[in-house]
């Protein structure tokens, strides 16, 4: 609520969702164990249900994305080699530098632009092989959907021919798949033949699935055991984390539910793109971007005034601001946003 009791629309994220009374009521009967013992029964179930929804032979559950993919890199390459990756991409831009203090790789970036992964043109240009002088790529990190670019859902065929380029070089792929449901819905393309050319992935339960807490990283047996030890050397160790694994579980079942938000986000960005001075292109999944740079309103500026009028955005450059549909937003309140959102950029212009 704000000062004047009207009910805050939040689309910073699709992270800030609560859980659901049936993700409460799971939490609260959940069975539990010692999962760094293996012996907690709803993260085992949900390791094994995460894996087999994203097609790889096994899971391990992770408090976060960002953990998730730090292991990965961590999992998948030497020390000092090469992380090739999109300039935009989580990894690089918004981990705080994790895989050159957790890995201790160095990233070499290129630049995917509207395509979000590379052609198989650009991973031959951008490979490099170890020798006397050079290090070696190590790992080749996609991104699907990309988060940076909009919520781009990466097709199966971009997706493919970017990792067999990679393997055709001996060089492992991995997934940030952080909203890979989403992709799979917006494109309907079964998540594992979104996963079925890279060597792991990872995808996260609590953004547009709801869930509270977690995600989840799967490869092969060899990976995930690999991956298990390098938990424990992060700190993600849990003890009786069935609480919040079963309501990961319950996540799983709403992955249909996503086509709603999806189609809020079609009606916002419309909304907004009838707004003068600001432009908003058709999203592919629930991630909206504004471009304010015509009206010459600052994201900064456009986020402060949003605030005080009960609706949270966020800010991404200097006059681009993202805004994100999940389950706690309905129709009606997309329609409210959109108001305040044209009231805001007049209050600025006038």
């Amino acid at each position: 609520m704000t000062d004047s009791g009207e009910t805050v629309i939040d689309l910073r994220s699709d992270t800030v969702t609560t859980p659901s009374e049936r993700m409460r009521e799971a939490a609260r009967d959940a069975p539990v164990g010692d999962d760094v013992y293996g012996e907690d029964p709803t993260v085992n179930e949900l390791e094994q249900r995460a894996a087999d929804e994203l097609g790889m032979e096994a899971a391990l559950y992770v408090p976060s994305g960002t953990m998730g993919n730090q292991i990965a890199v961590r999992v998948h390459t030497d020390r000092g080699e090469e992380l090739l990756c999109d300039r935009e991409s989580h990894v690089y831009r918004w981990e705080l530098g994790g895989v050159a203090q957790h890995a201790q790789v160095q990233t070499r970036t290129f630049d995917a632009g509207p395509r979000c992964v590379p052609t198989p043109e650009q991973v031959a240009d951008e490979v490099v092989s170890r020798d006397l002088h050079r290090p070696g790529t190590g790992l080749l990190a996609l991104e699907n959907t990309h988060n940076y670019r909009g919520g781009v859902a990466v097709p199966k065929a971009h997706i493919d021919a970017a990792s067999d380029a990679a393997h055709d070089r001996d060089v492992p792929v991995h997934l940030d798949g952080a909203r890979l449901f989403n992709a799979a819905v917006s494109l309907s393309t079964p998540a594992p033949k979104l996963t079925a050319s890279v060597d792991s992935v990872m995808t996260c339960l609590s953004k547009g699935l709801g869930a509270p807490v977690g995600s989840v990283l799967a490869g092969d047996e060899s990976f995930i055991e690999d991956a298990r030890r390098i938990r424990k050397l992060f700190g993600g160790g849990m003890r009786q984390a069935g609480l919040i694994a079963a309501p990961g579980l319950a996540a799983l079942d709403t992955v249909d539910r996503l086509v709603t938000d999806h189609a809020n986000a079609r009606r916002l960005a419309d909304g907004i793109d009838d707004i003068d001075g600001l432009s908003a292109p058709q999203p592919d999944t629930n991630i909206v971007v504004v471009d304010s740079g015509p009206a010459a309103v600052p994201s900064e500026a456009l986020v402060d005034r949003l605030a005080g009028r009960g609706v949270r955005v966020g800010e991404f450059d200097e006059f681009t601001t993202r805004l994100c549909t999940h389950r706690d937003v309905d129709r009606d309140e997309i329609a409210t946003a959109i108001d305040h959102i044209a009231d805001a950029v007049r209050s600025v212009t006038t």
